[in-house]
């Protein structure tokens, strides 16, 4: 376990060929459904990718996806917007699951990247018909998970320059 894994946390894009195990996939899904959401109303689904097929298929409609060569697995968080209690709240809610997701990957020793697919149109209707998605359904975003390949340091980015104290 990691001493600071929101300050570790980077975007790792090279992975080793080492699986992820099954425990390890459970504690990130595990820690996407633990994020706050508006109304505890949670509208958000998983899916778990491990299939070289659809890895290929997913780096043909994404362009900057080229490492899910390398990652054993990938999650793609969607949103079930039925499933909303307060209407245009849940790319907080998935994006809140998504960072919960990407912290825990630091705190089991794995690298993760965070892939924007939502609100890009050709990438919401291209994950849609790869994955037989239902229409209603909305691919927000696709994180590789793996073993990292590359090393990157933690980096301290506070900037007081963006901290305003009552008021701007």
């Amino acid at each position: 376990m990691r001493d600071d894994p929101v300050l570790e946390r980077r975007s790792v894009r090279r992975y080793t060929p080492q699986n992820v195990e099954e425990k390890d996939l459970r504690k990130l899904l595990e820690a996407g459904m633990a994020a706050p959401s508006a109304g505890n109303e949670r509208p958000w689904h998983f899916v778990v990718l491990r299939d070289r097929g659809l890895m290929n298929g997913i780096m043909e409609v994404h362009p900057y996806a080229r490492m899910l060569e390398q990652c054993p697995v990938a999650v793609l968080v969607c949103c079930d917007p039925s499933l909303e209690k307060y209407p245009g709240f849940w790319v907080q809610d998935c994006s809140a699951a998504v960072e919960n997701m990407l912290i825990m990957a630091v705190q089991l020793g794995l690298g993760a990247v965070w892939l924007g697919i939502h609100p890009i149109e050709e990438r919401v209707e291209g994950l849609r018909r790869l994955l037989e998605l239902p229409e209603d359904i909305v691919p927000f975003a696709l994180v590789p998970f793996g073993h990292p390949g590359e090393e990157k340091r933690a980096q301290d980015r506070y900037d007081p320059s963006r901290v305003h104290m009552d008021g701007w």
